[in-house]
């Protein structure tokens, strides 16, 4: 191992030597090909940005570059900080995980380039290990919230009309909007719902029909951020 630092180290001082600096990079470029591959095979959502895929491995690189700048010279670190807090993303990332495999590119190129590359690694191969588990036994799955639209007669009109439906076939319920249609003769219901595991949409819209006079349900998913 003393080998291979005096090989990588520079014989001026305490600077790191260029294929010390090299040798960040190769590793920072290699965990974050390999944090972006387990991003593509764990990516579960509807809108997959190549784009983005591209952009963890470049931040890796770029991060590990500046911390070489920045390890010995707390000034230069804050005055960098303080250029990257005015960097806004030009579009709002909507999914969750995404920051996570964002933060998790940016450490694998902090420790690289502090050249704790035995950190990197065990830092990359644990952490890809627990995110390809998670998304293998769907630790934490459950049905999504929906909206939920019912229209009920005027005259069957009463707070409580679906109560045994929803704590039949719900976990929760939220009343969202109530609006009149059809010059006043129908009022239109508006719920956030979660259904239980076992429901199935079709025996929970035949149950509410039982209910409104076997008038319009209808149960829209909202946008899958997974």
């Amino acid at each position: 191992m003393d080998v291979i630092q005096e090989l990588f180290s520079s014989q001026t001082g305490n600077a790191p030597g260029v294929y010390m600096v090299l040798l960040a990079l190769v590793v920072a470029t290699v965990l974050s090909l390999i944090i972006t591959k387990v991003y593509m095979i764990t990516f579960t959502g509807e809108r997959y940005s190549q784009s983005f895929v591209h952009t963890i491995v470049i931040l890796s690189v770029l991060v590990s570059v500046v911390m070489n700048v920045v390890s010995d010279n707390a000034g230069v670190a804050f005055g960098l900080f303080a250029i990257f807090s005015l960097i806004r993303f030009r579009s709002a990332v909507t999914n969750v995980k995404d920051i996570a495999y964002i933060f998790f590119g940016l450490c694998a190129g902090m420790t690289s380039g502090l050249f704790q590359f035995d950190l990197a690694i065990i830092l990359t191969l644990f952490a890809s290990l627990v995110l390809y588990l998670l998304y293998k036994f769907e630790y934490g799955k459950g049905k999504d919230t929906q909206i939920l639209k019912v229209t009920v007669p005027e005259n069957l009109n009463h707070e409580n009309l679906l109560n045994d439906a929803f704590s039949e076939y719900t976990i929760s319920h939220s009343l969202r909007q109530i609006e009149t249609t059809n010059l006043g003769t129908m009022i239109l219901y508006t719920y956030a719902i979660r259904s239980k595991n076992t429901t199935n949409d079709k025996d929970l819209l035949d149950r509410i029909r039982e209910e409104n006079a076997n008038l319009k349900v209808s149960i829209t998913y909202m946008e899958n951020n997974e």
